[in-house]
């Protein structure tokens, strides 16, 4: 399955139905008077989040939508019939935003949620409904207004509690293997993780904490530099961030500050989002290397949690766990929902 987390698409609402012009034309009825009917109200374009899709995928090869015209009116007063609206299904976590202009049109985060982002147009009046006293055999209708159309800018923020960041080959995607049920794909080379993967991290009391691995950054991601820049939008919604640091290399405090540079050239302030760092691979570590002395600087340096673990031997994994819940217990759960 491809990821794909950002689409424009056109969308046109259905026209509203033009109002017919007729008389009554019957035997026994002398003074017949008008009978023409409104038209019918034009489709609108409708989303709708759903749980079942987890990308954009659906908008990759299809870009334009168009819901039904309301029909015409009738004779005897009838009304015509409305146009069937257009439901676009888009996964929850879709922000919605005008192309052209740039502005915010919505955010579609619970299931079922719908946003109108193209309004039917409304049906035109028949004649009947210009009968009056001093005209009593109106004969004009009027046409039915043309629907809504634009040009959409789709763009998926995941949803997750917990966004794990780090370098390149940092241990992410072996940490979230590890303690959910997620598999992404594992291998001793940079850039394996070309999308985010989610994952389920299960409380002992049965809650579910959702984590997001996220492919690795580097310096110059916020400029368009590697593969982070297009997922960084990705930690946008998180309330706590994991950064993994991988302690075998040369210099762990320099490989956080470069992440960190990062998600402050990125905005949206990513850089004041809670914190916890994990100095991950200590079952590789040289035996002549201090690696309490490296937590206690880094800690001295940030004022983040610095813990000391093994995603592959699992060894300070729960640590690590227990203290993104008790930073996470401390956050408030709606101070994201504008972003």
């Amino acid at each position: 399955m491809q990821f794909i987390d950002r689409v424009e698409i056109n969308v046109k609402a259905g026209d509203g139905g033009d109002g017919l012009i007729a008389f009554r034309r019957e035997k026994y009825v002398p003074a017949g008077g008008p009978s023409g009917g409104n038209g019918g109200k034009g489709g609108s374009v409708v989303l709708q989040a759903t749980e079942r899709l987890q990308t954009l995928l659906d908008f990759r090869y299809k870009h334009t939508f168009r819901a039904d015209d309301g029909k015409r009116g009738g004779p005897s007063n009838k009304t015509g019939a409305n146009g069937k609206d257009r439901l676009l299904e888009v996964p929850c976590g879709t922000v919605i935003t005008n192309a052209e202009t740039g502005e915010w049109v919505g955010d579609l985060t619970e299931p079922e949620q719908q946003l109108t982002i193209a309004q039917g147009g409304k049906g035109g009046l028949g004649n009947q409904h210009f009968l009056s006293n001093k005209n009593r055999a109106p004969d004009y209708a009027l046409p039915g207004l043309p629907g809504e159309e634009g040009k959409f800018c789709l763009e998926l923020k995941l949803l997750a509690d917990v966004g794990i960041i780090g370098l390149p080959n940092a241990g992410k995607s072996t940490f979230i293997s590890v303690v959910s049920s997620a598999r992404p794909k594992i291998a001793d080379y940079p850039f394996t993780t070309l999308v985010p993967n989610l994952g389920v991290v299960r409380k002992p009391t049965g809650d579910g904490t959702v984590f997001a691995d996220i492919p690795g950054l580097i310096e110059g991601a916020a400029d368009g530099i590697g593969l982070g820049h297009d997922f960084l939008r990705h930690i946008e919604r998180t309330r706590v961030l994991l950064h993994l640091i991988d302690c075998t290399q040369d210099d762990p405090l320099e490989a956080y500050h470069t992440i960190a540079s990062e998600l402050v050239a990125y905005g949206k302030g990513l850089e004041h989002r809670p914190q916890a760092i994990g100095l991950n691979k200590i079952d590789a570590l040289s035996p002549d290397i201090d690696i309490d002395a490296i937590a206690d600087r880094l800690q001295e340096e940030t004022g983040y949690p610095v813990l000391k673990l093994s995603a592959v031997t699992q060894q300070g994994l729960q640590e690590v766990i227990q203290k993104v819940w008790d930073i996470l217990d401390r956050q408030p759960t709606s101070f994201l929902s504008n972003v």
